[in-house]
């Protein structure tokens, strides 16, 4: 655990050095090609940074902040394009909207809150969840997968909560939320699009759906010329998975994560040329429960066919309960110490 954080600690450090450099140098170089090669061996540290853990959660967090987020952001920023245009006026800034799954608001609200109650019943949920792992030998396969899922949802977005009120705290800016309950999609687009981790489906809309659209509208009518855009912006996404479940567990893809985003981009474009079809869509509507129950029961069922066996088979997710426990302990362990430490040093105090 001490070696993964020593490894974690020196990983950043790299980072905010490559970023300030991005901030410093390419900035003044000219947009385009030119800044596109100027960052180039920034993008190359990104891919190859997160080989550095043999932890599931280092390895997790830091391929989505580096190799997913940051690469991405600094590719369309070579172009003038994206998250980070128009240029953040400080580093500090720079660094946060580059390396996290966040965006300054465009309309401010003067009554954003810490959602204390929302964190406190997901909080509540993840603890009744660590009980029941407790009567796992009397838990069906299907069912323990997706109380991991469930709990790994409620870990990030608890996470992502209060890391959302300490940069809030650091920039002095409201923040775009990071998701939008995806449990309440009533469609694939909806879910996909709209709920479900809103930083990449921003990401991929300007890097990859975009261009391909503009490409497909050339050759084919401009009502069909999205189709090729949505099936590329899964794919992208599916690639990307594979490479994170590389980087957790360092087997060779197996293919399966990417045939789980091209069923769901298939089955995405359809339900948007299903839509088009307003004869269709008015015979055969359905009522917001049922919409949600097929949505997120096809997005799960269909995970757990394709997105799920491979880390079941490497063990990633029972490594990942285990690194939690080493975790605690090894805070429990400082926490300690630090408490003996200063004890000593109240005793010494009053001694003198």
């Amino acid at each position: 655990m001490e070696e993964d954080l020593k490894s974690f600690i020196k990983v950043w450090v790299y980072g905010i050095i490559s970023i300030s450099y991005c901030y410093y140098i390419a900035t003044r170089i000219r947009s385009g090609v030119p800044r596109l090669l100027s960052i180039f061996p920034v993008l190359v540290l990104f891919l190859v940074i997160p080989l550095s853990f043999s932890s599931a959660h280092l390895s997790l967090y830091t391929t989505f902040s580096l190799t997913f987020l940051a690469n991405f952001k600094l590719i369309l920023f070579s172009f003038d394009k994206g998250p980070l245009i128009p240029l953040p006026t400080t580093l500090g800034r720079f660094f946060c909207f580059t390396c996290f799954p966040i965006k300054a608001q465009e309309n401010p609200n003067s009554q954003n809150h810490f959602p204390k109650r929302d964190v406190a019943v997901k909080v509540a949920i993840v603890g009744v969840l660590l009980h029941l792992y407790g009567y796992r030998n009397n838990l069906s396969p299907t069912l323990l997968l997706a109380l991991y899922f469930v709990q790994l949802y409620l870990e990030i977005d608890i996470v992502a909560s209060f890391f959302k009120i300490a940069v809030v705290i650091f920039l002095g800016c409201d923040l775009e939320p990071q998701s939008n309950k995806p449990y309440l999609a009533t469609s694939l687009q909806d879910f996909w699009g709209r709920r479900w981790n809103l930083m990449v489906p921003a990401i991929l809309r300007a890097a990859v759906y975009a261009p391909m659209r503009q490409v497909s509208e050339r050759r084919m009518s401009s009502g069909w010329g999205l189709f090729p855009g949505v099936l590329a912006a899964f794919i992208v996404s599916g690639l990307y998975h594979e490479l994170l479940f590389y980087y957790l567990t360092r087997e060779m893809p197996t293919w399966e994560v990417t045939w789980y985003f091209v069923l769901q981009g298939v089955c995405t474009a359809a339900e948007i040329a299903l839509k088009k079809k307003t004869t269709v869509t008015q015979r055969w509507q359905l009522t917001p429960a049922v919409s949600r129950l097929l949505t997120v029961g096809f997005v799960f069922l269909t995970g757990v066919r394709l997105f799920a066996p491979q880390l079941v088979r490497s063990g990633v997710l029972e490594r990942y309960k285990y690194e939690e426990v080493l975790f605690v302990d090894f805070i429990k362990q400082k926490f300690i110490t630090l408490l003996g430490i200063f004890l000593t040093s109240v005793k010494s105090f009053n001694g003198v």
